[in-house]
């Protein structure tokens, strides 16, 4: 899958995630609430920096070790989604390729999400490396947490 495919999907998605979230809303109505609570432009539109999940040098052993590991970095993408700056995270599908997943943030640069992805435990232990990209995509995005949330089964 290339970066422009995801890019796609991802606007596809912010797009039709706003939309779903208030079904009394009519199509295209214009809420200026909304939109500065996403921090959008005039379009609509905020800067993120998108995370490609690469296959790293190092594969934790099957085991206990590996376990930790995982359950480390869902607790940390937990806290960064909590903190307001993961605003959307996934695994991807394909077993044969190296994409493992993605990351988009709401964050002014890049330098700021390589600070946040570095605090993960399968960066840390160099099982997988991240690509970092400036992404221009819908203020919606940012929305995703709390839609999600909202969708979720409690166990």
């Amino acid at each position: 899958m290339q970066v422009r495919h995801v890019l796609l999907l991802l606007a596809a998605l912010a797009c039709g995630e706003g939309r779903a979230a208030d079904p009394q809303a009519k199509p295209g109505a214009y809420d200026p609430a909304l939109a500065a609570q996403a921090g959008g432009d005039e379009n609509g539109m905020r800067q993120y920096v998108l995370v490609i999940l690469r296959t790293g040098p190092t594969r934790v052993p099957d085991g206990e070790a590996r376990k930790a590991m995982f359950a480390g970095h869902f607790a940390n993408m937990e806290r960064l989604s909590k903190a307001g700056k993961l605003v959307l995270a996934g695994p991807f599908g394909d077993k044969d390729v190296d994409w493992r997943g993605l990351f988009v943030f709401a964050v002014a640069d890049i330098e700021e999400a390589k600070a946040l992805v570095a605090t993960d435990p399968v960066i840390i232990q160099g099982e997988m490396v991240a690509e970092y990209h400036s992404w221009y995509g819908s203020a919606a995005t940012v929305l995703l947490p709390g839609l999600h949330g909202r969708i979720v089964r409690s166990p």
